[in-house]
């Protein structure tokens, strides 16, 4: 009943705030919108520049297929020789299309021109996915084109993507982003209470109470915890219903997930909140551990691309596993037989978290 009375006041003194309550219940869902469109990887309307020397059948039809599609905007067709080199430079275009007749003519057996694809390599994740479209609109003519003249390859593959068959970034994106802001919500929110009371000078009042250290530390985390399971479910109902993101899993192991996460979390920022003498010193901790879970968590670029070295830090970033394990029940819809090595690990960095954290509380409120 004590730490029911303090979990009250923890919550009421949150809905005095007002400016707070906005940032807690409006912005997550007006975050996830704009992130949402902003953070993907797809590509629309990238600036192709064509430049047509062949002149035949085969190289109007084919560029007649990029002009038809959505991920290319034609800026320049031309029929004669440039310095596509300029081309790139300008900014102008970001691909170079050039249809050059084939060299040997009487050898060719096959009347299509040669194509070059020059690309700026600038944005290197741009240019690859841009050039893989080019190249499956230049073998989708040939395939086509071969069958209706009666031939066809002997041997031939087909791609069937499972669990994202439209292949939309938002899908990936989309799971991680709730993920993210779970963690904002509770590492800013909870970094700021322990500080927050000694700059009020309402800390010794707290401490001649009759609640246990135990007490006190959990009635600091939990408000915290109820605030992101509730942005939480807001972040999925704004994902699912707003972006379409299908939920193939089970809510049960979702929320499990969830609160092992939470317990991680919430202790590490009850740390920062102990150790942080201001809490302008808190939020600073809180940034600085935002950006390295977010960046080492998955979010943006695989685990497996950071280099061995760094890999120990992306190995206890409780992030990496929450991300994970949404993933996996947001798209493939898996139980918890698929990723319970992942909540074990993240239940060991909870513990672990929690109990150095409850160590330095009873330190800190024992001086």
């Amino acid at each position: 009943m004590k730490l029911f009375y303090l979990v009250k006041k923890e919550l009421i003194e949150i809905v005095r705030q007002k400016e707070l309550l906005i940032l807690m219940f409006i912005s997550p869902v007006i975050q996830i919108i704009i992130l949402g469109y902003v953070i993907s990887t797809d590509i629309r309307h990238v600036p192709v520049g064509i430049v047509d020397l062949a002149k035949g059948q085969a190289a109007g039809q084919i560029i007649q297929r990029v002009r038809q599609t959505p991920l290319f905007r034609v800026r320049a067709l031309n029929d004669r020789s440039e310095d596509y080199l300029y081309l790139l430079k300008k900014g102008e275009v970001k691909t170079v299309l050039i249809f050059r007749d084939a060299l040997d003519k009487k050898r060719s057996i096959l009347k299509y021109p040669e194509v070059q694809i020059l690309m700026d390599g600038m944005d290197s994740n741009t240019s690859m996915i841009a050039a893989g479209y080019f190249n499956g609109i230049i073998k989708n003519y040939i395939l086509n084109d071969m069958e209706k003249r009666g031939q066809g390859l002997p041997l031939s593959g087909q791609a069937i993507f499972r669990f994202n068959p439209q292949l939309r970034s938002i899908n990936y994106m989309g799971p991680g982003i709730v993920g993210f802001l779970l963690t904002i919500i509770t590492m800013f929110l909870t970094s700021a209470s322990m500080v927050r009371e000694k700059e009020q000078q309402t800390l010794d009042t707290l401490l001649i109470s009759p609640l246990s250290t135990l007490e006190i530390y959990i009635g600091k985390a939990l408000p915290a915890a109820l605030i992101g399971l509730i942005d939480m479910v807001i972040g999925l109902v704004v994902v699912v219903l707003w972006f379409g993101i299908p939920f193939r899993g089970n809510l049960f192991y979702l929320f499990l997930a969830s609160l092992v996460y939470l317990a991680a979390i919430l202790s590490y920022a009850l740390l920062i909140s102990v150790l942080s003498a201001t809490t302008q010193q808190a939020m600073f901790f809180a940034w600085f551990s935002l950006m390295i879970f977010l960046l080492m968590s998955g979010f943006f670029t695989p685990v497996d691309n950071i280099p061995p070295l760094l890999r120990i830090l992306a190995d206890i970033n409780p992030l990496r596993y929450l991300i994970k394990i949404i993933r996996e029940i947001f798209l493939k819809g898996n139980s918890i037989a698929f990723f319970w090595k992942d909540l074990l690990i993240l239940s060991g960095i909870a513990l672990t978290l929690m109990s150095i954290s409850l160590l330095n509380f009873k330190r800190f409120i024992s001086k």
